[in-house]
């Protein structure tokens, strides 16, 4: 089976913890720490993604690249990359898993993003402004 945000959104409906909207494009889904992350089918792929913050928030952007390069082993199944919204650069996490993935790695993934994040503010706030 492949999934589509349809079917996509009525699995994450499922867990009490999160809330789930449908958007053009993609679900937003919001843990019950009020951290957001959004889903969208790409092909073979599911992409899910979090905000972590703005380029423009971080004091020295070269150091912590650096630290990012150096820790992000740490977070599994999670990466770090700079993201564009609206004109803006903004740090994101997001993972990938294929679009024909069981219900039980769907979730993973996405409980896993929502953990990272989580460490990812900790590990990286010293950076910020």
């Amino acid at each position: 089976m492949t999934w589509n945000l349809e079917q996509l959104s009525t699995l994450f409906a499922k867990n009490d913890h999160w809330v789930v909207s449908l958007e053009p494009g993609c679900i937003c889904l919001t843990n019950e720490d009020g951290l957001d992350a959004f889903v969208a089918v790409s092909g073979k792929q599911i992409i899910v993604e979090s905000i972590l913050f703005g380029k423009n928030q971080v004091r020295d952007c070269a150091l912590l690249n650096e630290e990012i390069l150096k820790t992000h082993q740490l977070f599994p199944l999670t990466s770090v990359g700079i993201t564009q919204i609206d004109g803006e650069a903004y740090y994101a996490a997001f993972g990938a898993i294929f679009s024909s993935s069981d219900e039980d790695s769907l979730l993973v993934e996405v409980e896993t993003l929502f953990s990272n994040v989580s460490g990812f503010l900790d590990a990286y706030g010293q950076f910020l402004n």
